[in-house]
């Protein structure tokens, strides 16, 4: 055998170990893709209430603490949380679904299933009538509880006549919250100097969005037309309506949409969650539907509100006076000149980007196809019912280094910042980060 056929047999073997090894990564590569897109799907399956998405009812933390490094006490706490779990924004997106059952019922075209359905529904609007766009029984309870462990975690932040500033936009359902979770303070100790406050002149910064924003959240040419593009993939509700409604001659004759329908269904079943009616209707749809229909309105939340790249940046831009509030707030406080806690009450559209722009854990994906969107960011993670971002201060006597700690849902989080005490973080990096 010649050096030409040693080489061609070389060079043989070689290219087909080298493919061998591009196939087993390009495998592995679909294996891990694969596992990332079910991950939100499995955890619905697990969990339905996530379909939610930001109506998700805020899930209690169960995680513990790492103490701070030794020598270091807590002096301050910086927050922002979201209202608590409220009923939908319209009657009517209790009364379609409700109207539409009852046309149904009327015409004899329920199935026993419906006929249940329409009982549960009657159920639910006996409490929702009156209330839409109102701070829900449970959205106080979770702000209490908030408030309650937030005194027993740091109880020398609250003692005596501690100073206390609380502010809330003028949404009432944010007012409320803030009221629930400075009530609980009080009952916890009734000398603390709390200073709570809803007013016009807070919303600047409590819950701003720049011109550039509304332009391009209503500008069609935008990312709203290929939202809208994915969102038209769309969701046959033929198996749900089924279960419901005997005949097909129903929406033939009374010119109803069997996707509306579907819709405002699951929307109804998602807020249940929210509600005081111990009534569920997740069972009426399957988890592959659950999920679907959650893509949909995580879609929106991100393209809207995170840092999608295809909002151009609004909405980092327009949480900029509410990170500049964070950090004036925080030097008064180092300073002593400060509160010891600074609390702020608002709405997802606002601790949503202000997640992204904090870059907590999870919150600041930057992704531009809209298909898997979902395998990178999660709505019902990052802002659930009564969402909130607590930085927690600390300093050392004798020293003028002052570190922070983050809780995100009050479980702690990480930043992508080079730090020797995890998850601790050096204040004057966390600023250098910031840009102020």
């Amino acid at each position: 055998m010649n050096y030409s056929q040693l080489l061609l047999i070389f060079d043989t073997k070689f290219h087909q170990l080298i493919m061998r090894r591009i196939l087993l990564t390009f495998f592995a590569v679909c294996c891990i893709n694969n596992t990332w897109a079910q991950k939100a799907l499995e955890e619905i399956k697990e969990t339905p209430g996530k379909c939610g998405g930001v109506y998700y009812a805020y899930p209690t933390p169960t995680s513990a603490k790492t103490p701070a490094p030794d020598g270091y006490e807590p002096f301050y706490i910086s927050h922002y949380g979201r209202h608590g779990s409220r009923y939908m924004l319209n009657d009517m997106d209790y009364k379609t679904p409700l109207i539409t059952l009852q046309i149904a019922d009327s015409m004899g075209m329920l199935t026993s299933k419906g006929k249940d359905v329409l009982k549960n529904m009657e159920e639910v609007w006996k409490e929702a009538e009156f209330h839409s766009d109102e701070l829900a029984p449970l959205g106080k309870r979770q702000h209490r509880g908030i408030a309650e462990r937030m005194f027993k975690s740091y109880p020398t932040l609250f003692s005596g006549n501690a100073k206390i500033s609380a502010r809330s936009t003028t949404s009432m359902r944010c007012a409320l919250s803030m009221v629930a979770f400075c009530e609980r303070l009080k009952e916890l100790n009734p000398e603390l100097a709390l200073d709570w406050e809803t007013s016009r002149k807070n919303m600047s910064y409590l819950n701003y969005h720049t011109k550039r924003y509304d332009e391009v959240k209503k500008d069609p040419e935008k990312w709203i037309q290929d939202h809208n593009k994915f969102c038209a993939r769309g969701i046959d509700p033929r198996r749900f309506v089924s279960q419901i409604i005997s005949s097909d001659e129903f929406f033939e004759k009374t010119k109803f949409s069997k996707e509306r329908f579907f819709n405002s269904m699951f929307d109804v079943a998602i807020d249940l969650q929210d509600m005081e009616t111990e009534v569920s209707f997740f069972n009426l749809f399957t988890p592959e539907e659950l999920y679907e229909c959650w893509r949909n309105g995580n879609s929106w939340f991100y393209l809207c509100d995170a840092d999608s790249p295809l909002n151009e940046g609004t909405a980092i831009e327009s949480t900029q006076p509410l990170i500049q509030n964070i950090v004036e707030s925080a030097e008064l406080a180092i300073s002593g000149k400060g509160d010891t806690a600074t609390l702020r009450f608002g709405h997802d559209g606002n601790i949503i980007p202000l997640a992204a722009a904090l870059h907590l854990k999870g919150c600041d994906a930057k992704e531009t196809d809209h298909d898997i969107i979902d395998e990178k960011w999660q709505n019902y993670n990052v802002s659930p019912m009564a969402a909130n971002i607590q930085l927690i201060f600390f300093r050392k006597q004798g020293s003028d280094d002052i570190i922070v700690k983050f809780l995100h849902n009050e479980i702690e989080t990480t930043i992508p910042i080079k730090t020797d005490i995890a998850p601790f973080y050096h204040w004057k990096d966390v600023k250098a980060m910031l840009k102020m």
